[in-house]
């Protein structure tokens, strides 16, 4: 019998096949660090401001537009809920528990946490070039035809295949762009508008918005619109590998949706 080293190697063996492709690149990388750190910071401070905007709104769940709105005030429109404070009409005949104070001091610091993370989130972006290879969609992406595949495949509830799992598709790099420079900067700028503080340093802020109340109604329009993006982004996120891709959001490294499912 003869010597291990005698018996010829096959030569497919030497030749990489599809299958150790995906399992090389299912450990691929996917997001830098300063990604992962400023997503899930942004994430932290997202929910908390939901939550104590949430708890701001019950205190006074009524909206005007202009510069000046209050209980003797026509609103604009009213959430059918109860309030916290007793002097504002709702037609019910008790309050809820009154939270204001809480949050809105954290509703504040959280604010300022998510403009900071966003300003070195977008400082970095342009630097390292992050936009431009991530979340810009080549020229040969936007046309109907590429939108109307991409709208059937998500309507379908098919899951990416382990070539699309690396990037990003066409609607989903438009949404992101659209959150990062249209939606986050709107509410931080109609934020900022509603602070006496802000507004008397830089009172063109709230001019260009109609006023202060003209704010708080934008604010939060603009709210629930980031509040449906994000059930729309987690429900994607299910859709592609929950597993896959939130563990590439925690370690960088990217698995292939084929070893999730196997």
């Amino acid at each position: 019998m003869g010597s291990l080293e005698s018996v010829p190697v096959p030569l497919e063996s030497r030749v990489p096949t599809p299958a150790s492709v995906v399992s090389a690149a299912a450990a691929s990388s996917r997001h830098s660090l300063l990604v992962r750190i400023t997503h899930w910071i942004t994430t932290l401070c997202f929910f908390a401001l939901l939550i104590t905007g949430a708890e701001i709104i019950v205190s006074h769940p009524r909206f005007y537009w202009g510069e000046t709105g209050n209980i003797l005030t026509t609103p604009l429109f009213k959430i059918p809920i109860p309030a916290s404070r007793n002097l504002v009409p709702t037609g019910y005949g008790y309050v809820m528990p009154d939270q204001n104070g809480w949050s809105r001091a954290l509703h504040f610091q959280s604010a300022w946490i998510l403009v900071l993370t966003g300003l070195l989130y977008a400082v970095s972006g342009f630097l390292t070039g992050h936009f431009r290879k991530n979340l810009f969609p080549p020229s040969s992406d936007l046309s109907w035809p590429q939108f109307f595949n991409v709208i059937a495949s998500d309507l379908r509830c098919k899951r990416s295949s382990d070539s699309a799992a690396s990037s990003y598709n066409v609607l989903q790099r438009l949404s992101y762009l659209f959150v990062i420079f249209i939606l986050f900067p709107l509410v931080i700028w109609t934020g900022l508008a509603m602070s006496p503080a802000f507004t008397s340093a830089v009172p063109l802020s709230v001019t260009l918005l109609g006023g202060r109340q003209s704010a708080r109604t934008i604010h939060f329009f603009v709210s629930l619109a980031l509040v449906l993006f994000l059930l729309i982004h987690i429900a994607m996120v299910w859709l592609a590998g929950f597993r896959a891709r939130t563990g590439a959001m925690i370690t960088g490294k990217l698995a292939a949706p084929s070893e999730e499912r196997s």
